[in-house]
């Protein structure tokens, strides 16, 4: 079965500020797009790398992705989600699709390995981390400590 790593390219970037979204910001003279892409293509089980990107940053992307093997750039929506979907879409019907932020560009394949394992007994999966902080509740102070017994940080 193949498997496609679907980056979701397609935000303003607004909250990180400044004119550049940061997926096209550069990490050591290398887009952190570019990276995200190469962290994914890098692993021996992905067989293809496809973009979705906003309207408007079709420049961008060809710029930092370089000579990088994604195919055509797909156009993103509105939300993320409306993103995801025009990449899934865009996608053949079979096969596996790992579905990624550009914005976290530095995948480690032990990531990959846990999700692909997963959907050995599953036909949809997550990465997951403990939450090691304490939670509290308040508004502008400490109200009160929340129980982390049970919750898990959904890495996406």
């Amino acid at each position: 079965m193949t498997v496609t790593a679907l980056i979701v390219a397609a935000g303003s970037g607004s909250r990180a500020g400044g004119e550049l979204p940061k997926q096209y910001r550069k990490i050591g003279a290398v887009a952190v797009l570019a990276r995200a892409v190469d962290a994914l293509a890098s692993h021996p089980r992905i067989d293809a790398v496809r973009v979705v990107i906003g309207a408007g940053q079709d420049a961008m992307a060809r710029e930092a992705l370089g000579h990088r093997d994604v195919g055509d750039v797909i156009l993103g929506g509105a939300t993320r989600a409306d993103s995801v979907r025009a990449g899934l879409d865009a996608l053949p019907a079979d096969g596996i699709v790992l579905v990624h932020d550009a914005a976290r560009p530095f995948c480690p394949h032990e990531v990959i390995d846990r999700l692909l394992a997963a959907l050995d007994d599953a036909d949809g999966a997550v990465p997951v981390l403990d939450v090691a902080d304490t939670l509290a509740k308040g508004r502008g102070r400490l109200e009160a400590v929340v129980d982390r017994t049970g919750l898990l940080r959904v890495q996406t």
